[in-house]
C-alpha cells in the first residue's frame, strides 16, 4: 500500500489552456491531490475552467502565489513563461511542477534548482509519460536483461508541425519552441529513464520555412513567423557507453520511420508509433521485442508481420493518458522525503542536452554535458492497484 501519510496536497494551477484539461481529469482521480485554485491572465478563461472542473477559486496568478494555503504550483503556462512562474512559486515557498520544456534559458534552470534547494522545496517537470505502463514495461525488459546490455538507441519523429490542428500555434515557432524543445523532452527523458544520463552530443539543424500559415480555426489563413530551426538531427553518447541518434522535425510530410528502438547485445526493443506525431508522448501502447532466438538473422528469410515479434505484457498500469502522474509522485515524494521521479534535476539535464544539440551546429564540435541526474526508479509493480485501493479507503 502507499504511504498513508500522503494526504491532500493543495495545488494552484497557473495556465488554463488546452493542456490543462487532461491534467485536471487525471488529478481528479487521486485523493492525494486537491486543485484548490486556477489562474491565468484571462480571468474569464480561469472562471470557465473552474466551473468545468469544480475548482473552488478562479483568480489571477498573483493570488496563487500569495495564498499561504497552497502547497504547490502547477505551471502550465507557455514555454517562455515557465522560468518566471516557477521561480515566483518557489520564492513564495511553494513546490512547483511545470510543463516541458523546463526552461528556455540554461541559467534559469540552474537558478530554479538553486532556489528550490535553498528553501527545501521540490521541483518536478513534465514529461511524465515515462511513468506510464508502456515505458515501465520497457524498463522492466531492460532490467531483467531480456535484450542484454543496451548498446544503442534510435528515435525519429517526422511531422509537418502544429499549424493544421492547433488554433494558436505561434509559440511552437517562437523562442522556446521548435520540434527539439517541443518533442525532444519526451524522447530524451525516456532515454535517460531507460539508459541513464547523457555525456556528450553532436547535432545539425535547419529552418526550412521563414513563415507558416495557420490552417485551422478562427485564424485560418493567417501567416506567422518562424524564429527557430524546425529540422533537428543529433548524435548522443551515454555514460553507460550506449550511443544513439535522434531526429525531431516539423518539416516532414510523411515517413515510415517514426519509432523508438533500443538495441542490446542480445535483442531489440521497439516502440511502434501509435500515431505519426507522438510516439513517446503517450503512456500506453505495445512494447515489442525480438531476441537472439527470434531475430531476422536467426530466421531466414526475415520474419514478417506482427506475429514475428514477441509482445511484452504491460504490467504496471496507467495505460491511458495520465498527464499529472508526475505531480502525484511529487506529492508522495514530499511526504516520503525523497526526490520525485520526474524531477527538476532530470528536466535540467534533458534541457542541457537539447541546448547542446542546438549549439553544436554553430561550433561544429561535440558538446560535453556537465549536468547529471539519477536514473529514475521505476514505479512499484502494483502502484496503480495500491493507489486505487488507498484512494477508495479514504
Amino acid at each position: 500500500m502507499l504511504d498513508e501519510r500522503a494526504k491532500s496536497f493543495r495545488v494552484g494551477l497557473i495556465g488554463c489552456g488546452r493542456i490543462s484539461d487532461i491534467y485536471l481529469k487525471t488529478l481528479a482521480k487521486f485523493h492525494e491531490i486537491d486543485v484548490v485554485a486556477c489562474a491565468s491572465l484571462d480571468i474569464e478563461e480561469s472562471q470557465a475552467k473552474a466551473v468545468k472542473y469544480g475548482i473552488p477559486k478562479a483568480c489571477l496568478p498573483d493570488e496563487i502565489f500569495a495564498d499561504a494555503e497552497i502547497d504547490c504550483v502547477l505551471n502550465l503556462t507557455v514555454p517562455a513563461a515557465h522560468a518566471d512562474v516557477s521561480l515566483r512559486a518557489l520564492k513564495a515557498g511553494k513546490h512547483v511542477y511545470s510543463e516541458k520544456p523546463f526552461v528556455t534559458d540554461f541559467a534559469d534552470g540552474a537558478r530554479i534548482l538553486d532556489v528550490a534547494a535553498s528553501k527545501g522545496l521540490l521541483v518536478g517537470n513534465a514529461p511524465d509519460t515515462f511513468l506510464g505502463g508502456r515505458w515501465q514495461t520497457v524498463r522492466s525488459l531492460i532490467d531483467e536483461g531480456v535484450i542484454g546490455k543496451p548498446t544503442g538507441v534510435f528515435a525519429h519523429v517526422g511531422t509537418h508541425g502544429t499549424e493544421r490542428h492547433h488554433p494558436n500555434p505561434d509559440f511552437y515557432y517562437a523562442r522556446g519552441g521548435g520540434p527539439l524543445l517541443d518533442l525532444g523532452p519526451y524522447y530524451l527523458t525516456a532515454m535517460v529513464f531507460c539508459l541513464g544520463p547523457i555525456s556528450r552530443v553532436a547535432g545539425m539543424s535547419r529552418r526550412t520555412f521563414d513563415r507558416r500559415m495557420i490552417e485551422n480555426g478562427p485564424r485560418n489563413g493567417q501567416w506567422m513567423p518562424v524564429d527557430v530551426d524546425t529540422h533537428s538531427l543529433s548524435l548522443l553518447e551515454f555514460d553507460s557507453g550506449a550511443i544513439g541518434d535522434m531526429t525531431m522535425s516539423f518539416d516532414v510530410w510523411d515517413s515510415e520511420a517514426p519509432r523508438f528502438e533500443i538495441y542490446g547485445e542480445d535483442g531489440t526493443i521497439c516502440i511502434p508509433d501509435p500515431d505519426p506525431v507522438h510516439g513517446a508522448n503517450v503512456f500506453q501502447g505495445d512494447v515489442l521485442y525480438r531476441t537472439r532466438e527470434t531475430a531476422r538473422w536467426t530466421h531466414q528469410p526475415r520474419p514478417v508481420g506482427r506475429d514475428a515479434w514477441q509482445v511484452a505484457n504491460n504490467r504496471h498500469g496507467f495505460n491511458e493518458d495520465s498527464r499529472g502522474l508526475g505531480l502525484l509522485d511529487l506529492a508522495l515524494a514530499v511526504s516520503e522525503g525523497r526526490e520525485p521521479r520526474a524531477s527538476g534535476a532530470l528536466a535540467y539535464h534533458v534541457f542541457e542536452v537539447m541546448a547542446a544539440i542546438e549549439k553544436a551546429p554553430r561550433e561544429g564540435i561535440y558538446q560535453s554535458i556537465t549536468s547529471r541526474c539519477d536514473r529514475p526508479e521505476p514505479l512499484p509493480l502494483n502502484f496503480k492497484k495500491d493507489l486505487t485501493e488507498t484512494s477508495h479507503a479514504c
